[in-house]
């Protein structure tokens, strides 16, 4: 079966290529603006991995994975412009498995 990725990014010109370089890859991407619309999708099933931008309109995405590690073990990828140690500690304590700064670069 594919492998269902949500990822939750408010930027677009982000989640567009994020959206377009995952697709390419053969991942099925469903792209939510907001924290708040997370944690709902998790619990109705068959999402495989959470991209979770940190920086969310309407809550931060630590908070949002602490609530979702409540709910699932699914894993989390945050990312995040603020690209310090501080940040990427506080996220693995938070149960994130990974962690990708912005802006990022990928080859053509």
């Amino acid at each position: 079966a594919m492998t269902t990725i949500l990822l939750a990014e408010d930027e677009s010109a982000i989640a567009q290529s994020l959206l377009f370089v995952l697709r390419g890859e053969g991942y099925d991407v469903e792209h939510v603006l907001l924290g708040g619309e997370v944690l709902p999708r998790v619990r109705r099933g068959g999402v495989d991995v959470v991209i979770l931008d940190v920086g969310l309109p309407d809550r931060n995405g630590f908070d949002v994975c602490r609530d979702l590690r409540a709910i699932s073990d699914v894993p989390v990828i945050f990312l995040t412009s603020k690209d310090t140690e501080i940040d990427e500690a506080l996220g693995l304590a938070m149960g994130a498995d990974d962690y990708i700064g912005k802006p990022f670069s990928h080859g053509c």
